[in-house]
């Protein structure tokens, strides 16, 4: 079966001309693109369909100033400014939903039991995954990131997900970006250094 795939123009929108942004245009995105990014980003695919990643956006200025004390100091403008900062977090009782999204087993929940690092394995790994998924899902959708892990995880984890249950694992900027502001492109692994064949 032969199937579609992106043309050259799409794959430069989404990997080779898309930038990590650390500057934002004073423009505002608008909820129903957030509902459209995120109904993208969940059909991709995670171990047993997991789905563990759960996602604040935040766009108010009550909820950045509430999330300003955990930003380390080279991240506070670029947050500040930013239309939208997505704090991604993953679910440590993500498979307590297994019955509902993994419904043609309904023993998945028990291969957890009792098993508090299959649980942080699975949990983080598939919501770093999702977490991709979202930032090329918004590259597609004409939005661009500015990814950054220089926050303390306990402030935000206390501010946003209090009981405990959700873990931060990073935060990503979004917004449109101001290209006249972007670092010049940082180089990459050639095919030969980072990949085997066998």
């Amino acid at each position: 079966m032969t199937r579609e795939h992106l043309n050259e123009s799409g794959l430069d929108l989404i990997f080779r001309q898309a930038r990590s942004h650390n500057a934002w245009l004073p423009k505002p995105v608008a909820p129903e693109l957030l509902e459209r990014l995120y109904d993208l980003m969940k059909m991709g695919p995670t171990s047993a369909n997991s789905c563990p990643v759960r996602i604040i956006f935040v766009t108010s200025i009550e909820a950045k100033e509430k999330l300003k004390p955990a930003l380390s100091s080279g991240n506070m403008a670029k947050t500040m400014s930013a239309p939208v900062v997505a704090i991604i977090g993953y679910d440590t009782k993500f498979y307590e939903l297994l019955p509902e999204l993994f419904p043609h087993d309904q023993t998945a929940p028990k291969w957890f039991d009792g098993n508090a690092a299959l649980i942080q394995e699975t949990a983080f790994r598939n919501g770093t995954l999702q977490a991709a998924y979202l930032m090329i899902a918004a590259r597609s959708l004409g939005l661009d990131c500015g990814p950054m892990s220089g926050f303390d995880q306990g402030k935000v984890n206390a501010a946003f997900w209090p009981d405990g249950r959700i873990k931060v694992n990073f935060l990503c900027n979004i917004g449109y970006g101001d290209d006249a502001k972007v670092f010049a492109r940082s180089p990459r692994l050639p095919f030969e250094k980072a990949c085997q064949v066998l």
